[in-house]
Formats: C-alpha cells, structure tokens, sequence
C-alpha cells in the first residue's frame, strides 16, 4: 500500500518517539497530522516522557483543530481515536496511523484503510531506514508496546524476516 499522508492517533507516536524512531515518520510520509486532542493528550498528560519533550519541536509535525463526526462518535472511542478517524472521513487522502483494534473496527466499518505502528516499520525497512523489524518491535516493546509473539513473527514475515 501507498501512502503519502497520515494523521497519527497518540500511541503510535509516543511509542516512537520513546523508541527514537520518530525519525521515520517524515521519511516515509510528506505529510503528518496530529489532532488537538491528540497533541493535548501527549504534551498535557501526567508523563513527562521523551514524546512530551519532543513533539513541540517537530517542525515536520502539523496539529489540528478537528469536530468528530457523528458516524465515528457512536463507536465510543476514546477522543483521540474519534479525532483521527473523523479527520480520515473528511480528508479521505489521508491514513489514520492506529493501533487500537475497536478504532481500526470502526474504520473498517466506515470504509476507511488504516495503517498501524508495525505497517510503519515495515515500511521504514523497505525504504532502508531501519535494518530490523523485529529489533524495532523489540525496542518499541522496552518502551511500552503490548504486542504479542504471534503479531510480531507475522510483522516479520511481512518484512522477509
């Protein structure tokens, strides 16, 4: 799959930005959103983790204000979830980077493509930023990804790993 813009949901961030592998993201894609509540939800919140500190200086990283859509509102995601989603309905050249398998439901359900944090390391090994797959989902794992043995070895397969 092709894809040229995204508008990222906050996990898939803050596990990269913690990962230091944020540097991806602009390699991969020539645009990059982050709902308000999204961006809130990462530099608001209770952690001060290397994601919090970071996204202020990431000129490459564009916030917006977004009003939810009422098809993704009845699905009761979570603000963040709901704001992606809503912005991958009204700008449909966009893919919403998600990780949450009710979100990715909902997407499903509304028509739309999604793209997970594994989708981006499989392609971030592809256009040669990354020489491991599986040595990322390790590193994105120490940071806090829950992922299971059974996704990671069918992400590497992916990968010709």
């Amino acid at each position: 799959m092709h894809v040229e813009k995204i508008v990222l949901n906050a996990s898939p961030l803050i596990l990269l930005c913690n990962a230091e592998l944020d540097f991806i993201l602009p390699e991969l894609f020539a645009e990059i959103i982050v709902p308000e509540t999204v961006w809130q939800e990462i530099v608001g919140g209770p952690h001060v983790d290397r994601a919090a500190q970071l996204l202020p200086e990431l000129a490459w990283l564009k916030k917006e204000p977004i009003n939810p859509v009422p098809d993704v509102i009845r699905w009761d995601l979570g603000m963040g979830e709901t704001e992606v989603l809503s912005f991958a309905v009204e700008y449909s050249d966009y893919t919403p980077v998600l990780d949450d398998i009710l979100a990715k439901k909902c997407a499903r359900s509304l028509g739309i493509q999604t793209i997970g944090t594994g989708a981006i390391l499989i392609l971030a090994k592809e256009q040669g930023l990354i020489e491991s797959v599986e040595q990322s989902l390790r590193t994105l794992q120490n940071v806090g990804l829950w992922i299971s043995e059974s996704i990671i070895q069918m992400l590497k397969r992916q990968a010709g790993e």
